[in-house]
């Protein structure tokens, strides 16, 4: 038993190779600039390739880039169809979001969410919600106890023991004066928002609006959004509607400016409400006679023109005696 055996075969013809089938990975060290994929979305049963592939691809983009089906259809072979099929198939099951929001000036725009992990992101919101709720049950007061029902007065043959006196004449304890703590002064309640005035008629209108679109080339802290100068338009058309001329509605908007402008068209829709001129007064007839010169009519006497309100004799052949006095003086 002690005497060594020479026979047995190697160690090393028994070791176990790896099986030439398979994935077999290369792992290398990667330089900044890389993308953190989870395996949910790599080996994911119900996604297809391609879209597992744009998945990754917009996750490894920067912050603001575009990826809507034109600008990927660009980027990769597939087509317009494919891409967005893929895309809703990540929408479908929460890698991808895509909502319409509203800008400043009104477009309409699509704004994209990519999520690396939706699973996480709802168990996180859902968290959140129920530390809300809890926090919000425990700021609450308890509903007030229901007051329990009073019982019905005993009747007097069922009385056991000594018959209460009757009530007297109630006496009201006076009451103790407490000393009244200083309450600290309340805030002010903030103004409401000024009533911007309202014209009768949308005839000026367009002037309006051209006017406000305007007030950049005066000065350009007056750039507004196209939901300002909606708003703004009917004030201004009610000034034009008063007799103000587009100049002087300029002057009373663009004088006298503050050095820092943080809100031109809170500005604006003050100014037009307190500086709101009146309606010019409506004209008397006898000021419109008076103001109005008389036609010129044809003497039936001498063919001479003269002013008058109907056709008739001028003053000299009506008067012939008071012009021969007239030319007499004269002479």
């Amino acid at each position: 038993m002690a005497e060594q055996q020479f026979n047995a075969p190697a160690r090393a013809r028994y070791d176990v190779h790896r099986s030439p089938v398979g994935v077999h990975k290369v792992t290398e060290f990667q330089d900044p600039g890389y993308t953190i994929v989870g395996n949910h979305l790599t080996q994911h049963r119900s996604l297809s390739g391609l879209a597992i592939g744009l998945a990754a691809y917009i996750q490894s983009l920067p912050e603001g880039a575009p990826v809507d089906i034109r600008t990927l259809a660009r980027r990769f072979p597939e087509g317009r169809g494919r891409i967005a099929a893929a895309l809703r198939e990540l929408e479908a099951h929460g890698y991808l979001e895509r909502v319409r929001r509203r800008t400043d000036d009104g477009r309409l725009v699509t704004l994209t969410i990519s999520y690396n992990n939706p699973a996480a992101t709802r168990a996180r919101r859902a968290r959140e919600t129920a530390e809300q709720a809890k926090r919000r049950t425990a700021t609450e007061p308890p509903p007030p106890k229901p007051a329990a029902p009073a019982s019905p007065p005993e009747p007097a043959h069922l009385r056991t023991g000594p018959t209460p006196p009757p009530p007297g004449p109630s006496v009201h304890p006076q009451p103790t004066q407490t000393r009244q703590t200083p309450q600290a002064p309340r805030a002010p309640a903030p103004s409401p928002a000024p009533h911007l005035p309202e014209p009768r008629t949308r005839a000026h209108h367009p002037p309006a609006a051209a006017l406000l679109a305007n007030l950049r080339r005066d000065d350009p802290r007056l750039l507004l959004s196209v939901r300002d100068i909606q708003r703004l338009t009917p004030s201004v058309a009610a000034w034009l509607e008063r007799g103000a001329s587009p100049d002087a509605v300029r002057s009373a908007l663009t004088a006298g400016l503050p050095p820092t402008l943080r809100y031109p068209a809170a500005l604006l829709a003050h100014r037009l409400t307190e500086l709101l001129p009146p309606p010019l007064p409506a004209a008397s007839p006898a000021a419109a006679t008076r103001a109005r010169a008389a036609p010129l009519q044809t003497c039936d006497g001498c063919d001479r023109a003269f002013r008058a309100p109907a056709p008739g004799r001028c003053r000299d052949c009506r008067h012939p005696a008071a012009a021969k006095q007239g030319a007499a003086d004269d002479g």
